[in-house]
């Protein structure tokens, strides 16, 4: 038996849902999108689905793999990376590294977030895949993972090389965007405009610092460039609580890319506002687990429960909790139990799960005829 929980959401805002993606935009680049963050939402598209060289975008996988690798305790920010003869060999921008010479992970990946360091995404990704081939294998299985249908990495730096380089679209761009823009040490990182003693020799200096001092809530993320790429970004901005990420590929000139990165966004900003109902881990219940060792356990949101809003068109919205009374022992951590529902009236406009947040065994049975005892005390009382 489920119950039902359900809770009215009085919006002074406007809510649709799917948000009508707009076309009059026009612009000078081939391809464009804008998404929001929190719910994926895309709002904005042009020929966002086309595979097209993406130049140092390419490099956002790289430290995506990297800060999932720390995440899963792989390794640390603090581990010593050396630099191999490979490494050293990189042209295109750099910090110069020695073969030999070693630094932390940590300062590669701010090397390669601030500056686009190629020769420091090569040190990553040796460090990171146990060989430089090993690593491509695993950019291009997370982009699968991903979805990034029309994505192929044949290196971690977004270099040109013989016989075609990477090739992404800007929807898959934006898709490893908002999966990087998850670890919010990246901010840290993408927000540094300068460094003028990086590792005591060299002078640091964003690749993206035009869009970071000249648009109201710019915190990342990266850009490329390359002959056959043109100007290139994946550029995010939060202003209160809504984050949105727009692509720009192959623009004719940085004017353009900067220009219109702008325009994208001040669409997304000037238009809507995302209402997050739940943050991703949030307690939503305590429920009693059924011949279980521990008796009860918290289920959390396994995800964020947000929507996004419309300014032009007033709606009321709910949301409600389906959970079941009580649980039943062995439960694993994870494992999905009930699920929020977004309703718009009637219709169920989103779901998200919830799930239990540790591993529950089954109680053996000295352990629940010692609490029945206890029980049967209670009542004596």
């Amino acid at each position: 038996m489920k119950r039902c929980i359900s809770i009215l959401i009085i919006l002074t805002f406007f809510f649709v849902f799917p948000v009508q993606r707009v076309s009059s935009l026009e612009l000078e680049s081939h391809a464009a999108l804008l998404m929001e963050q929190s719910t994926g939402t895309v709002i904005f598209e042009k020929n966002a689905h086309e595979p097209l060289p993406m130049a140092s975008v390419s490099k956002i996988m790289t430290m995506l793999l990297a800060l999932e690798a720390v995440e899963q305790g792989k390794v640390s920010l603090d581990d010593m990376l050396t630099t191999s003869q490979r490494a050293k060999e990189m042209g295109g921008t750099q910090i110069f590294l020695e073969q030999g010479e070693q630094i932390s992970l940590r300062d590669a990946l701010i090397a390669v977030a601030v500056g686009s360091a190629n020769d420091a995404s090569v040190v990553i990704a040796e460090h990171i895949g146990g060989s430089y081939e090993g690593f491509i294998e695993a950019m291009n299985k997370r982009a699968e993972e991903l979805g990034m249908k029309n994505t192929k990495f044949v290196n971690s730096s977004g270099l040109p090389v013989e016989g075609g380089g990477n090739v992404g679209s800007a929807y898959d761009i934006a898709l490893m965007s908002r999966e990087l823009l998850k670890h919010e040490i990246i901010y840290q990182w993408t927000t540094i405009q300068w460094d003028t003693n990086f590792l005591g020799r060299v002078y640091l200096s964003n690749t993206n610092m035009k869009f970071l001092r000249n648009y109201p809530g710019a915190d990342g993320l990266k850009t490329g460039w390359t002959t056959e790429a043109g100007y290139c970004l994946s550029a995010t901005a939060k202003r209160d609580d809504t984050r949105f990420i727009a692509v720009i590929m192959k623009a004719p000139n940085p004017d353009v890319r900067l220009k219109e990165v702008s325009q994208l966004l001040n669409l997304g900003f000037g238009s809507y506002k995302t209402v997050h109902i739940n943050k991703k881990g949030d307690v939503i219940d305590n429920l009693v687990v059924d011949k279980g060792v521990k008796e009860r356990i918290d289920v959390i949101t396994k995800d964020n429960v947000s929507v996004l809003l419309d300014k032009k068109a007033k709606e009321d919205i709910t949301h409600r909790v389906n959970l079941p009374k009580k649980l039943a022992a062995p439960l694993t951590k994870g494992q999905v139990v009930g699920n929020i529902e977004v309703l718009k009236g009637d219709e169920v406009i989103k779901t998200v799960d919830l799930i239990v947040d540790e591993d529950v065994e089954k109680a053996g049975t000295f352990t629940l005829m010692g609490r029945l005892f206890f029980k049967m005390l209670e009542k004596v009382k």
